[in-house]
Parts: structure tokens; sequence; C-alpha cells
């Protein structure tokens, strides 16, 4: 959500046009982030966020918008993405693909109790449940593939220890995915990126899900393992805070109890979505994009993370 294309009121106005939204009252960059342009839009019609994608291409948007779009339909409470009269999903400004969806009303909880980490587990389930039927089908496009083709070029950033544990665990998930019981893991759409700054609560209301850039095809399991690492831990150290864990754990399997193939492997997806961000984060950090608001993440926090994981496994029995 950093800003790499500027976006000007004219040369938004065509757009809004398009879409029936009336005429622009307020055009404002967002900050944060590191993957996409996003702009606040208020309009005499509401407001929207308007998305100019850098890395994603009009090929892909698709299945991001799509399924955005049969989630919130299967009442998931998730932005959803605008169409033109003509059915468009996906437009162009400064050529660059573009979207307008929906704004989520309220604000972030970064200090999360165990009732928000309750709300975002059931609905993280529901999720799951209703993208089921998604006919649609792209990978996870920062899954192993990715990280077998990333890890060499960031290996000269890091010292020994850190080279040697980097590699360590990527041979580690490399194994992991020949495993039978790795293939019997349930699965479907996941969001892949659910961080505690991608969820919208209004008061003591979850207001919804966002920011779905990251979504592909992939086992649940991850997907759940990757809001665990950041709902559920001590932000400090990467040690788990236990009542946030299983307030997370319990809403989520209420729900949608995990099978047998998922508790035995949930150890092993831990330290696969730790590893995913300790790895992105890298990444960016050393090989930035230029950008006029990027504020790359600090990636020795996955580091500590995965370390975590790797040293005090969870016992769920």
């Amino acid at each position: 959500m950093a800003v790499y294309t500027q976006v000007s009121e004219s040369q938004t106005q065509p757009l809004l046009e398009k879409l029936g939204l009336g005429e622009l009252q307020a055009l404002n960059a967002i900050k944060g982030g590191i993957e996409n342009t996003n702009y606040f839009l208020s309009t005499t019609k509401g407001e929207f966020v308007l998305t100019l994608f850098e890395r994603l291409s009009q090929e892909q948007l698709p299945f991001y918008l799509h399924l955005m779009k049969h989630l919130a339909q299967k009442g998931i409470a998730v932005p959803e993405p605008l169409t033109s009269a003509a059915g468009e999903i996906v437009f162009s400004l400064n050529d660059k693909p573009t979207a307008v969806v929906s704004r989520l009303v309220g604000k972030s909880e970064l200090r999360p109790t165990p009732k928000h980490c309750q709300m975002v587990g059931a609905m993280l389930a529901r999720m799951h449940l209703a993208g089921k039927d998604f006919e649609l089908q792209q990978p996870n496009l920062r899954g192993l593939s990715w990280w077998n083709e990333t890890v060499p070029h960031v290996l000269s950033y890091l010292n020994k220890v850190q080279s040697d544990f980097l590699v360590s665990e990527l041979a580690f998930q490399n194994h992991l995915v020949t495993m039978s019981s790795y293939e019997s893991l349930p699965r479907g759409p996941i969001h892949a990126d659910l961080f505690r700054d991608n969820v919208m609560f209004d008061g003591d209301e979850l207001t919804g899900f966002f920011d779905f850039y990251f979504a592909g095809n992939d086992t649940w399991l991850f997907d759940l393992s990757v809001c665990l690492n950041d709902w559920c831990i001590h932000l400090d150290t990467g040690a788990w805070s236990h009542d946030l864990l299983k307030a997370f754990l319990d809403a989520y399997q209420e729900i949608r109890p995990l099978e047998r193939s998922e508790r035995r492997l949930l150890n092993a997806m831990l330290r696969a979505a730790a590893f995913r961000f300790w790895l992105s984060r890298i990444w960016d950090f050393h090989l930035p994009r230029k950008a006029s608001l990027l504020q790359p993440h600090d990636p020795t926090h996955f580091e500590r993370v995965l370390f975590e994981r790797v040293h005090a496994p969870l016992n769920l029995n």
C-alpha cells in the first residue's frame, strides 16, 4: 500500500463515471504496506478504495477480485469489487491494472484481546468454508516455488548463522511437501496475509478482512498458521500468548475442526508461515522498489518467530 504511481483527481474522474460513483470529493494516498498503490476515494456516492496494481498482471487480477466478490456474496465481510455496467471488474489508470472496492468501516486492532482473536478465528473458518465452491484457480504466488527461487538471491545479505538457518528451513519445507500427510491437507482459496493490520473492527464488531492480493489456492492450515503467528504472539519475542492462541484456535475449530493430518502438521506449517514472511521481508528490506511512502518491515521479527516455532513446538494434546 505504498505509493508507486501518482494519480490525480482529473485522471480518476472518468473511472468514477464508468462505475456510476458520482463526483470525486477527495483522493487521499494510503500509507503503509509494500505491494500496491492505494488511495481512499470519497465521492458523492460513498467511500471506496482505489488500487493500482504494481506487480500483479491484468490476467492475474480476476482471481483476487472475483474471490472477494464471491466471499462478499456468501456473507463474509470483505470489500466488494465494483463492476461497470458492461461487467468489467479490472480497469486501467496510468497504464496500471486498477480496481475499485467498497471501503470497510472501523480500524485495525494492533493490540488484540482474546475476544478479537475469537472473532477473527471464527470468520477465518467461515471464509475457508465459503470459498470451497469458488471455481477459479491460482497458486499461492509466495509459496514454495517462490521460496526456492528467492533464497539464493538474499543469502549474501545475511550472516552465516542466518543463512544456515534459512537454507536449513528451506530444506525442511521442501521435504514436507513430499509427505502423504501434507498431500491430504484440505485446501482452497486462502487469504495468505491476514495480519492484524488487514482486519477491521468497529467497536466490538469485526467489520471485515481486506487486502486479498496475496490470496491463492493453498492449504487452509497454512492460512491459519499465518494468522496464529501474528495474532497470537508477543511481538517483542515471537513467543506464544497462550490466551490469544486458545481463543483463536477454539473459535476456528468450533466452525471447522482441524483434521487429524492438520493437527499432526500444525507445527511444520507454523514454521512454513514464519519462513515465508522472514524471506519476503529480507527481500523487501534489501531489494526494495522505489515508492514515495515505502517503509519496509524489519525482517528480524520473523527470524525470531521462526526460531520460536522450531525450538518451542506446540503440543495440542
